[in-house]
């Protein structure tokens, strides 16, 4: 999964999207300027070492973010997970044994299936005293209106879905609670962004995964539905910076030849096994509110990120704060048992003396600025749709396990499984098919396999070809923030990535509603998912190909941006030499 969003890093030689790259020269001796050898920050990298003991160390610590981040994602789907079978519980009859009383009280349909919201409206006292076990379809019926009985063959544990009777009338409230959740995680990505760029990566940090924390150990002493829904609210503050600032952090340290590694392999083995590993500790601890607490406990080790994370060079040098960067650098170097020349050392102050003077003037900028030109305008409004798009069909997949007729414990841990090939195969083919065609090809693949699904019978058929469907919408998920990234100019490419984040968190909120369709029909959602990512997909090729392009700098590079492409064109058929890539900056 990623997210959101969850990379902007391009493959291979990647950097930030949010430094400008600088010409910048030095005088020489004759008084004359001579261009200088180092631009930025990662042409230290060969003299600092690209993927030393000190990378190795920080790709490491990523494990325990990337397990808090699957934890605050998908934990919430086993707190409010309903049994397939519940029919009303009526208190008369509590000394009968479970099946006489459900076979008393339950009308049955023309099926024989037990109805899940009606119960018979008699006097169970009367009934009781004539001996006879057997109802009479006769009797009058009304809905069920006090506590419910469950079979907890599918579900093995209580719920808080189940404990507060989330059935019937308030079958929706899972649904509801999960889209809180995600206004939660609008306001989140708002606060801790600008906590991250005011006081620095690492406070960020701590701060999102104490309020998944905090937020997470409330929910387990929940009692109501709105206390519940306002600690997800709160517990949304946390998705999915409670990883991705860590993940930009890293990434920033790695030398560029291995950002591709790091950046694949930290989703694909670090947040694919901590996913997979949720529906089985929810049935080993059987228990909602333990769950709970194993799941949102563990959040609180970030408050040793002071202790073991480097607060982001580049954001020290964006802030003048050049000597606790060189601080950083030397420990890095030491580490790694490299040495920075001196003369390299001098050269690069003066350099980043004046990257701290570029981000200034692109502060200049606001996000308006990418809707004030039409070429760029129309780009930008097809990446908000179609990122909005992708986040709509890859949570709704994520969601719609529970409908597709196999064990939704098994469902789920197979196809969360499918980010570890989907990473692995788009690793090998994203510079070989380029991000306009792959991206097209593998959100219309999900919508038809997704439509396909409907198509054969609830079990083993329907579920492997929605699987299909998960993995293929992983693949465009992974490209989608990068494809952005490569897109938007760099004077404005934070802010764009922002705004395009957060149109993605928008979007997640109808995705609960989608799902909860499955009541009604469950083919409903699969349907709804197929049509928004062929949309989405074929929004794609109006987008100019990125792979092998020098990315736009200024405004109107990015109006220009793609102009000469015709609209078949694939890289994987165009035979040239390949042109300097500029590469993506953190």
């Amino acid at each position: 999964m990623e997210s959101h969003e969850k990379r902007a890093e391009a493959t291979g030689e990647t950097r930030g999207p949010d430094v400008v790259s600088l010409e910048l020269q030095t005088p020489n001796g004759n008084g004359s300027l001579k261009p200088r050898v180092l631009k930025d920050l990662d042409d230290l990298f060969p003299y600092i070492g690209g993927f030393g003991w000190y990378q190795r160390i920080l790709f490491l610590l990523m494990i325990p973010y990337a397990f808090f981040f699957a934890f605050v994602y998908f934990s919430q789907i086993f707190m409010t997970v309903v049994p397939s079978e519940h029919w009303c519980y009526v208190p008369e009859l509590g000394n009968l044994t479970v099946e006489e009383r459900r076979h008393l009280s339950i009308p049955q349909n023309e099926m024989a299936m037990y109805d899940k919201c009606l119960v018979y409206d008699v006097d169970w006292s009367s009934i009781l005293q004539t001996g006879s076990l057997t109802p009479d379809s006769k009797w009058p019926i009304k809905k069920c209106s006090g506590s419910w009985e469950f079979n907890f063959t599918d579900v093995p544990y209580e719920t808080i879905a189940t404990k507060l009777g989330w059935v019937c009338d308030k079958d929706n409230y899972p649904a509801t609670a999960q889209a809180i959740f995600f206004c939660g995680s609008i306001v989140g990505g708002l606060i801790f962004g600008w906590i991250a760029d005011k006081y620095g990566r690492v406070p960020a940090i701590v701060g999102t995964n104490m309020a998944g924390f905090l937020a997470g150990v409330g929910t387990a002493f929940t009692n109501s539905f709105w206390s519940f829904c306002l600690c997800r609210f709160l517990v949304g503050l946390a998705y999915d910076n409670c990883f991705i600032i860590m993940y930009i952090v890293v990434i920033e340290y790695v030398g560029p030849k291995w950002r591709t590694f790091v950046a694949n392999v930290s989703i694909a083995v670090y947040f694919t096994l901590a996913a997979c590993l949720l529906p089985w500790i929810a049935l080993g601890v059987a228990n909602w509110k333990i769950y709970t607490l194993v799941t949102s406990v563990p959040l609180v080790l970030a408050v040793f990120t002071p202790c073991l994370v480097p607060e982001s060079a580049r954001w020290l040098i964006a802030q003048g704060r050049l000597d606790d960067a060189f601080k950083i650098l030397k420990k890095c170097q030491r580490l790694n048992g490299t040495k920075i020349p001196e003369e390299i050392v001098k050269e690069f102050k003066e350099t980043a003396t004046e990257i701290a003077k570029a981000e200034a003037e692109i502060k200049n900028y606001s996000v308006l600025d990418l809707f004030k030109t039409p070429r760029l305008r129309r780009h930008s409004i097809l990446l908000v749709v179609i990122w909005m798009s992708i986040a709509m069909v890859f949570d709704g997949h994520v969601r719609n396990v529970g409908s597709l007729g196999l064990d939704m414990f098994v469902t789920f841990t197979v196809a969360t499984a499918t980010e570890f090939p989907a990473d692995i195969l788009l690793t090998l083919i994203l510079d070989v098919l380029g991000r306009r065609w792959l991206a097209f090809g593998s959100m219309v693949i999900s919508g038809v396999f997704s439509f396909l699904a409907t198509t054969v019978a609830l079990g083993i058929p329907s579920a492997s070809l929605a699987i299909v469907g998960r993995f293929a919408v992983n693949i465009s998920y992974n490209i989608g923030m990068q494809y952005a990234a490569e897109l938007l100019p760099t004077v404005v490419r934070a802010q764009g990535l922002a705004l395009i984040h957060i149109s993605g968190y928008v979007a997640t909120i109808l995705v609960p509603y989608i799902v909860y369709l499955a009541t009604i029909s469950p083919e409903i959602p699969l349907l709804i998912l197929g049509a928004i990512g062929i949309f989405g997909g074929c929004l794609c090729l109006f987008l100019p190909e990125s792979m092998g392009k020098n990315m736009p700098q200024t405004i109107q590079d990015g109006e220009e941006y793609g102009s000469e492409q015709k609209f078949w064109e694939a890289p994987c058929f165009k035979r040239k030499l390949p042109e300097p890539v500029e590469q993506i900056r953190y």
